[in-house]
């Protein structure tokens, strides 16, 4: 496990990361080649750390940055369309101060959150190896054991999120459940550490296909922020 201090040096030992070639050799290339809407812009091109307050009480916890989004932005879910979704029901449901999130510096703050993901790097096809979220677990580890004061409950975004949580947990609080609870869309898991409660992903194709509804979507935040113990919106 990574020994970052705080928050502040994990993110940095984050951005820097060169573990995994197949990931190394992707973001890069897309940083140079771009899409053609972004041609005029400087892409990150690099692992995107987390994003949030240093003392929340609610960890939303993704599966990789998108290739356009948050490879070229440096943030996570900052850039692209399943962010525009997510920004939307975080600004509805109080946690966030703007509902649009389109640049590192665009003066978005995050109330009781912060936003990591299970893979710090762009994929291809958004499909990383077991071999690289294992290679990126460590990061997750930190992440956890650093907000552990403060931390209430983790939204899992997707069935990968999910799955990844649980060695996390193990590592950090040392709870390890057997068989591991399915995952689920409002499926809420309280058996020691923060609660786990679990959205479908902001992707596309759930949004796009009305698999999931910005009503559903503001009923999983109503949850964690009562999971969390945090006032009305």
């Amino acid at each position: 496990m990574t020994s970052a201090a705080d928050l502040a040096a994990l993110d940095a030992e984050v951005s820097e990361c060169r573990r995994c070639p197949r990931l190394v050799a992707w973001r890069e290339r897309v940083a140079v080649e771009k899409r053609a809407a972004f041609r005029d812009q400087t892409y990150w091109g690099r692992p995107v750390p987390g994003f949030g307050a240093a003392d929340a009480r609610i960890l939303i916890l993704g599966l990789a940055p998108a290739a356009h989004g948050g490879n070229r932005t440096g943030r996570m879910f900052t850039g692209d369309r399943s962010g525009d979704v997510l920004y939307a029901a975080l600004h509805r449901a109080g946690l966030a101060n703007q509902a649009e999130a389109v640049a590192a510096d665009d003066g978005l703050r995050l109330a009781y959150t912060r936003i990591t993901a299970s893979v710090r790097c762009a994929p291809p096809e958004n499909k990383p190896t077991p071999q690289e979220r294992d290679a990126c677990a460590p990061f997750l580890r930190r992440e956890v054991a650093l907000l552990r004061p403060t931390l209430r409950v983790v939204v899992a975004l997707g069935a990968f999120a999910w799955s990844n949580w649980w060695p996390a947990l193990d590592a950090v609080y040392g709870i390890a459940p057997r068989p591991r609870p399915a995952f689920g869309h409002g499926v809420v898991w309280q058996g020691g550490g923060p609660a786990l409660l679990g959205s479908y992903h902001v992707s596309q194709q759930n949004t796009f296909t009305g698999r999931l509804t910005p009503a559903m979507l503001d009923d999983v935040f109503v949850e964690a922020r009562r999971l969390a113990g945090v006032g009305g919106a």
